[in-house]
């Protein structure tokens, strides 16, 4: 006989058309004003809020509901600095051995090197960690599903929270990233996903003259 597990009726609410279409295009309004920054002001930022988006990236769907993931807020100079050193290292070795013409060529619009005093100024960094498996009591293993695509799914859900909150951020993958999940300190089950400076931009903050796909480039209709 197949156990039974409990339930709870599900907590949704119709809206009118018209309210969705409303609730519709004000998000995409939003989102679309949303830029990657790589020129932060040192200003403090209510870090209450920053751990409210980080709740709210916890509520993303997940394979098997393993939720396998775990963030870590950074605020303290030190560490940001031992993060800066190592990740300068990572970069300058991609820069100069790992990178090829095309690469490079791709990344000339943005203006990216191996510098990134970001990672020292900006007042807070979240490093998302991903959890490939759960580790019991006694040390065996609890499989974990779709941990990738789980991640990636509560990051873009994290993003989307902190620019809704009025704070910019910068996805950087300074590759490989085994440096952080060492300056944290996480178990081998435990890997760094994602590098996330978060403050507010700098007075003379500017960005690449970038424009998005337009719809019809990017919605296929069958």
């Amino acid at each position: 006989m197949t156990e039974l597990h409990p339930t709870i009726p599900l907590d949704f609410e119709r809206h009118a058309e018209d309210e969705m279409r409303t609730r519709a295009e004000t998000l995409y309004e939003l989102l679309n004003q949303r830029r990657s920054v790589r020129k932060f002001s040192p200003d403090p930022i209510p870090l209450d809020v920053v751990r409210k988006a980080i709740h709210t990236a916890g509520t993303a769907p997940s394979g098997a509901h393993k939720q396998p993931w775990r963030f870590a807020l950074i605020t303290d100079p030190a560490v940001k600095k031992r993060i800066r050193d190592a990740a300068e290292a990572e970069e300058r070795r991609t820069y100069d051995e790992r990178m090829s013409e095309e690469w490079r060529e791709a990344l000339a619009p943005i203006g990216t090197d191996a510098n990134k005093p970001y990672l020292e100024i900006v007042p807070a960094i979240i490093v998302m960690i991903r959890i490939d498996y759960g580790l019991r009591e006694d040390g065996s293993r609890i499989k974990h599903y779709y941990v990738q695509e789980s991640c990636g799914i509560a990051l873009g859900m994290l993003i989307a929270a902190l620019h809704h909150a009025g704070l910019a951020t910068l996805t950087h993958t300074p590759s490989p990233m085994n440096f952080l999940t060492k300056i944290l300190d996480r178990p081998k089950n435990e890997k760094a996903y994602m590098l996330l400076p978060v403050g507010y931009p700098a007075a003379d903050c500017e960005v690449p003259d970038f424009s998005r796909k337009p719809l019809d480039e990017i919605l296929l209709e069958v």
